[in-house]
């Protein structure tokens, strides 16, 4: 190829990286190891007389140089994809890889149904589904898409909201049995409480969810949705749960509706340049139909 000439690939592997931010990922998601992408990158510089990409707070970010040549990079992105067959075109639809980090919550019961269908209709589509419950990353190398809990507050990145969810109080009536029913939030302070290990959690609604509650005698306490779910059906305390994964158990019973009914909001997260990308966009539209149709569960059952 002549000086002055930047390779195909080279635009390929510098559009992966602006994406997740990282280039052990963008390795990965082309099918490179690190170095073969950082010795691209080096290359595509050398062509363009200049820096691409400069690492920043939220990961490897383009240059003005870099957004200049990431138009072409789309533009070659969308005629590798427009070589398959009219047929296969048709067929397919959206395609290429996407990488989403989501609380687990969402994850399972939104996330994974709206990505099934979605794949369903798009055979050429590949997810990798990261689930925690935490803040939104600074740094969120490494990945297409955040789905967070809370209200983000992001740098170089674009937040939307998806929706709101309800946080609940439950237990079983094999610990009701034992233990009796709280009449007013003041009584907990004489249950075992069940929710996140506090240090470990740093979700700025959710903490302040549990403040609205009195120090509990004992308490319970896992990084996952589920064991708190789950340890509440056991009858080990009374849990701070998504009205959506306990309304569904037999085995709860909502206390104290009136009294304690937090609001908590999902947000998505994303780099500007993962927007540009036709499967983010699409994995993004999913999800929120996901959501809308399914806002009587997000809210709880009636009391």
């Amino acid at each position: 190829m002549a000086a002055g000439q930047p390779n195909p690939d080279d635009l390929l592997v510098m559009l992966a990286v602006a994406r997740l931010g990282k280039f052990s990922a963008a390795a990965d998601a082309l099918g490179v190891n690190s170095t073969t992408a950082s010795r691209r990158i080096a290359a595509l510089e050398k062509a363009m007389g200049g820096r691409v990409l400069v690492r920043g707070s939220g990961g490897w970010e383009l240059t003005e140089l870099g957004r200049g040549a990431l138009v072409v990079a789309e533009e070659i992105e969308r005629s590798l994809q427009q070589l398959a067959t009219p047929a296969q075109a048709a067929r397919d639809g959206v395609s290429g890889l996407v990488r989403i980090a989501a609380s687990d919550g969402f994850a399972v019961r939104f996330a994974v149904p709206a990505l099934a269908r979605l794949q369903e209709n798009h055979p050429r589509l590949s997810v990798e589904l990261i689930s925690a419950t935490r803040r939104v990353r600074q740094n969120r190398s490494g990945v297409d898409l955040e789905i967070v809990a809370g209200r983000p507050d992001v740098h170089r990145a674009i937040a939307r909201f998806l929706t709101n969810y309800y946080l609940g109080l439950y237990a079983s009536d094999t610990y009701l049995s034992r233990h009796g029913s709280p009449t007013a939030l003041a009584d907990l302070a004489d249950h075992r409480l069940i929710y996140y290990i506090e240090s470990a959690l740093q979700v700025d609604e959710l903490d302040l969810a549990a403040k609205l509650l009195p120090q509990p005698a004992t308490s319970l306490r896992s990084t996952s949705v589920f064991a708190h779910v789950e340890a509440t059906v056991a009858g080990a305390g009374i849990g701070i749960l998504p009205v959506y994964l306990a309304d569904e158990r037999p085995q709860l019973r909502r206390l104290l509706r009136e009294e304690f009914n937090p609001e908590i909001s999902y947000w998505s997260v994303a780099r500007e340049e993962s927007l540009r990308s036709n499967a983010v966009r699409a994995v993004l539209a999913a999800l929120r139909s996901e959501v809308e149709s399914r806002s009587a569960e997000l809210h709880g059952l009636p009391g």
